[in-house]
């Protein structure tokens, strides 16, 4: 009995010492999350063109040169692509803070005469009330110096903070290195680590690989494409600030059920304002055909059947991602979502038995 309580007595120390070396480490490595999380998620990403090379190549030179390539791939075009932004988001927040867009819009909507008309309903109808175009379009214009202020501090900051992000990214190229060097043993320690069966650990882990799939390679190459393409027509089409323009259409890209459509449709039925019938029906052709073309030919051939996920779960992973997390929430909010999903699937199948015995959990 003695003998029983003090091996009770060690165990309990020894997991409150363990409990304590955790929480130690995490801070130590808090600083350094996101840094590590971009990479495994690059790892992943570039895994495949490491085993290409590792096949003709000694490991530790296929996995610099692969982390060469992330470098060429990921950071040129970044730093190019935030002088652009930054440049473009000014401009417009310079347009919405001196009026000129909501003047030309007032202007464009005042010849309609829709708002005359639809003031005269409500006197018909009783109401004594005045809408204004001016009240309508101020929200609109608060929303573009919003928006351009944002991005604007967002390319400051960063260009600005140019020599930490050279480091960051440094970091986590090393973090690519070592995990394309030593990634199956990392996998190995946490498998033995964890007290849950190796079967779901591994269901945790490939849930998460897939995911980060999905969210870089479908949406990330999904959103590039689409960016870019609708970036290209307003330039055609000759709006102000098109590379601006693919940037944010590019991010809304990720969200599953509005999309692109939040900046496309309101610009086709600004051209039909504009007497430019032809260019509005042209925009909402090029909205439908990439959009579709992008959801259901692009996404399912790239990224299959590993991830089912309910758009309107994705939708509100991103959205309270992107709130909680700042940019990096694109990812984190589908990866959280994936992580609770996951769980939820493992405690159906082997757990809910214990809590309610007459339920029987069959996996899809």
């Amino acid at each position: 009995m003695e003998q029983n309580i003090s091996q009770r007595a060690v165990f309990i120390f020894f997991i409150a010492l363990f409990c304590i070396s955790i929480f130690l480490a995490g801070k130590l490595l808090a600083p350094f999350f996101a840094i590590i999380i971009l990479g495994i998620v690059s790892t992943g990403i570039f895994n495949p063109v490491f085993k290409v090379l590792s096949k003709k190549l000694r490991p530790k030179t296929a996995s610099i040169l692969t982390c060469i390539l992330i470098f060429f791939v990921i950071f040129i075009p970044v730093v190019f692509f935030f002088g652009v932004l930054s440049k473009e988001a000014f401009n417009l927040y310079v347009m919405a803070k001196d009026a000129v867009f909501s003047n030309q819009l007032k202007n464009l909507l005042e010849s309609t005469q829709v708002l005359e008309r639809f003031n005269e309903l409500l006197v018909s109808a009783g109401i004594e009330m005045v809408v204004t175009w001016d009240e309508l379009i101020s929200p609109i214009s608060d929303l573009g110096k919003f928006v351009g202020f944002s991005l604007f501090e967002q390319a400051r900051f960063i260009t600005s903070n140019a020599f930490n992000i050279v480091i960051y990214f440094c970091l986590m190229l090393i973090v690519v290195f070592y995990m394309f060097i030593d990634g199956d043993k990392f996998i190995k320690y946490i498998y033995d680590l964890s007290p849950l069966p190796d079967e779901h650990d591994e269901k945790l882990f490939k849930k998460f690989m897939d995911m980060a799939g999905a969210v870089l390679i479908g949406n990330g190459l999904g959103g590039l494409i689409q960016g870019v393409a609708g970036g290209a027509l307003f330039l055609f089409l000759g709006w102000n600030s098109p590379f601006l323009w693919g940037v944010i259409m590019g991010f809304l890209a990720f969200l599953p059920i509005v999309g692109i459509g939040i900046v496309m449709v309101p610009s086709a039925v600004i051209l039909m304002l504009k007497s430019r019938l032809l260019a509005g029906v042209l925009v909402l052709v090029f909205y439908a055909v990439l959009s579709w073309g992008i959801e259901y030919v692009f996404k399912p051939k790239v990224v299959g059947n590993r991830v089912r996920m309910h758009p309107l779960i994705v939708f509100f992973a991103i959205i309270g991602g992107l709130k909680t997390y700042g940019l990096l929430g694109i990812i984190y909010g589908p990866l959280i979502a994936t992580l609770f999903l996951t769980l939820a699937d493992i405690y159906f199948s082997s757990f809910q038995f214990m809590v309610e015995p007459s339920k029987v959990y069959k996996e899809k």
